[in-house]
């Protein structure tokens, strides 16, 4: 009797599944979650290239401090990290953690590791780490789901998915072991616009608190924050403008500005700024603009026109002395803190390379070339364009917001290449509106064109041409009232329909081909492990593992390290010495100190090291096996950040020979004898490096170099990896007086 009863309730239940898939919307319910599910699985496993060629390991040198700051903040809890003052680096300023960082990140992967923890997952924090980024990478893809629909149609936001699952403008920064701010920042700004956008439509304060704290979340986690800051009050004046202000743009702005502003205001790193900072002036200009406005709509409905414009002159006088009256008290009293150079370089892309040499020498703050928009973003620069001109179709609060950050961030990644992180999921939601408008549009004509042939068929002779004539008017019927929607439908010839879907097709077909290739080949390769050559022919140059860990095991634990700055994360992450300067970057003269000794003679340089007290310096050095990206190629730079604060010791015309900067025999004395070619060439002028090729022929270069004969008086070598990358020589002691 039993097993009848579990064979009749097992058949009912087959019976449930069968008559709920027959359901037309249960059918459609079915194959959006499936293709969601793919879609994030899809953004996930393409991002593990790095962890399956190489190891699972943090990649660039930014993410080492991130790394280093999250496992303080999860050892030692949270008041210790807030209040962390780290001695090992910026010798011997050190630095105040706690108050000079954006800590969403590590609060992300503390976060994670103990649910992890509590959930019994053995996981390691490192891992946790380096797997951040791919796993925000799906929740991004979902957010997109979300902001296409919002935007449009259900098609739409599953387009935006799957096309935000794979662009390569935004994998850059967010494969396994990217454990860098925008590795989070990217989902918050996204889900930010997404929960603002809703916050508009409806109107209501509980929108605005959830896109409140979608902000605190953004400004937590990158300084980027400050592009929603000006972007929103840039919308609503366009808005204005434009006649379609309303009183949900006015709850939406205040209660977002209110909560979010208060909450962005607990970031140490922020406090205050949010509102004194002159980044933020449009943030709480149109806030105050607002409060106005509001007040004069009320004020005219109570009072009749004559006593109404009689208060409004009054009115503007008074906040006009008022405001003026202020901005000279703040600017004067020091309260309103002016422009950084980066948000000048923002509106200047030359200000940088005039007056923040140090900001220029980024490689990620040149400017952007077209070949690196295609390389990013591929098919969605054509796209996008298309994309515009159907939200220009059928305008609506949303649309309107998307095309003021589309063009905003459009132009800011043309100046800082950076930035096309943040241009990405513009193109993105521009590119899947018009590509679900043309889908739509082209496989609606082909439905009505089939079932117009249908009827000719079935029909007599007589009475096809008004049965084909009625789909025709059913056709113009649709065309007006779809009008905007989806655009004008494409000609009814089925030809044209069916080039259209196959041109799509082909079109994202190469589309996911390319996104694929760039992810395995160019943002797949961690900085700190190499690889030369391919196939069985491929070989693992880890010098920078190698020489990290020589210092952790043969120099002294309070032992100083002077190097490049960019190299200051990693050293002091893994090689757990203290560096003089790091990444971080927040004092030019201290940097431009370490400059002036690399571009000083060896004399000179050694009494700046002894006052610095440094132990040993490290050098990068591409010369013997072909790594580009060395300091010899980031020369100039130190050069030009040192003469910056030094003036009178370093001229970077000394180490030209006519405009031509180079290391060969045409190189000048003052090239040839500093420092940085010193350690660099020591010994290298015996080592033969290629066949029929004199000794010490630079590899990078593409020449011999022109000093071979290269000695070192008061610095020792101490350690050369294997491949020559890393170069580590100790300082020797002042000389015994007696």
């Amino acid at each position: 009797m039993s097993s009848e009863a579990h064979y009749s309730s097992g058949a009912s239940l087959l019976e449930t599944v069968k008559r709920y898939l027959t359901k037309t919307k249960s059918q459609e319910l079915l194959i959006r979650s499936t293709t969601l599910i793919s879609i994030y699985l899809l953004a996930f496993c393409v991002r593990l290239f790095s962890v399956l060629r190489y190891e699972s390991v943090i990649h660039e040198f930014d993410p080492y401090f991130n790394y280093r700051s999250t496992i303080k903040l999860v050892t030692e809890g949270f008041y210790e990290f807030w209040n962390w003052f780290d001695a090992e680096s910026w010798h011997p300023l050190g630095r105040v953690v706690g108050g000079t960082v954006y800590p969403g990140l590590m609060w992300t992967a503390a976060i994670l590791y103990k649910v992890s923890s509590f959930l019994t997952a053995c996981i390691k924090l490192r891992d946790i780490c380096v797997f951040t980024a791919p796993f925000f990478a799906g929740n991004t893809a979902m957010v997109a789901y979300l902001f296409g629909k919002e935007l449009k149609d259900t098609e739409t936001g599953l387009v935006a998915a799957a096309l935000m699952a794979v662009v390569p403008g935004y994998i850059s920064r967010s494969v396994a072991g990217s454990f860098d701010n925008e590795a989070v920042a990217i989902f918050a700004l996204t889900t930010t616009f997404y929960l603002w956008v809703c916050a508009v439509n409806r109107g209501t304060v509980a929108s605005g608190v959830f896109a409140a704290f979608a902000y605190l979340y953004m400004a937590a986690s990158w300084g980027a924050y400050v592009f929603i800051s000006n972007l929103i009050p840039l919308y609503i004046i366009i808005m204005f403008v434009i006649g379609r202000y309303s009183r949900r743009i006015y709850v939406a702005y205040t209660t977002f500005w209110t909560v979010g502003g208060i909450l962005a205001m607990q970031i140490r790193f922020i406090g205050f700024n949010h509102v004194l900072s002159n980044e933020l002036l449009s943030w709480n200009a149109v806030f105050a603009a607002l409060q106005v406005w509001e007040l004069i709509v009320f004020l005219r409905a109570k009072l009749g026109d004559r006593k109404f414009g009689q208060l409004a002159y009054l009115l503007a006088l008074g906040a006009v002395g008022v405001g003026a009256g202020a901005v000279v008290i703040l600017i004067a009293s020091g309260k309103l803190n002016p422009w950084t150079g980066r948000f000048w370089t923002l509106l200047d892309p030359t200000y940088a390379k005039k007056f923040i040499p140090i900001v220029a020498s980024v490689s990620e703050h040149q400017p952007t070339t077209w070949a690196s928009y295609i390389f990013d973003l591929h098919v969605l620069v054509f796209a996008a364009p298309a994309g515009l001109y159907f939200c220009f179709k059928k305008l609506t609060d949303g649309t309107i917001f998307l095309t003021v950050f589309a063009l905003t961030a459009i132009y800011f990644s043309g100046i800082m290449v950076r930035l096309m992180l943040v241009a990405a999921p513009a193109f993105v939601l521009l590119s899947a509106i018009s590509i679900s408008s043309t889908l739509a549009s082209a496989s609606r004509e082909l439905r009505l064109h089939a079932a117009a042939s249908e009827a000719a068929k079935s029909a007599p002779a007589a009475e096809a041409a008004a049965a084909a004539a009625a789909p025709a008017k059913k056709r113009a019927a649709s065309k007006r009232a779809a009008a905007g929607s989806d655009g004008e439908p494409l000609p009814s010839r089925p030809v044209s329909n069916w080039a259209v879907l196959g041109l799509t097709a082909l079109a994202l077909m190469g589309y996911a081909g390319h996104c694929i290739w760039v992810t395995s080949e160019a943002y797949s390769s961690p900085s700190i492990v190499l690889i030369s050559g391919w196939g069985p022919h491929r070989h693992v140059l880890d010098d920078f593992r190698e020489a990290y860990y020589w210092l952790r095991h043969n120099t002294k634990p309070d032992a100083k390290i002077m190097s490049w700055w960019d190299y200051g994360y990693q050293i002091t992450a893994m090689g757990n010495r203290t560096v003089i300067v790091d990444n971080n970057t927040w004092n030019n003269t201290h940097i431009a100190t370490v400059g002036r000794a690399m571009a000083s003679n060896e004399t000179e340089a050694y009494k700046i090291m002894r006052q610095l007290d440094v132990d040993y310096a490290l050098v990068i050095f591409g010369g013997m096996s072909g790594y580009s990206s060395d300091d010899i190629n980031k020369f100039l730079w130190m050069v030009r950040i040192g003469g910056g604060v030094y003036p009178d010791h370093i001229k970077e015309s000394n180490y030209l020979n006519n405009g031509d900067y180079t290391v060969s025999d045409r190189g000048t004395p003052t090239m040839l004898n500093s420092l940085m070619y010193k350690l660099s060439y020591y010994d290298f002028g015996n080592i033969m490096t290629e066949h029929n090729k004199g000794t010490g022929y630079d590899r990078v270069r593409g020449y011999e170099i022109g000093k071979k004969d290269v000695t070192l008086e008061h610095l020792d070598e101490a350690f050369t990896s294997e491949h020559w990358i890393v170069r580590i020589y100790k300082v020797k002691d002042l000389e015994n007086r007696f």
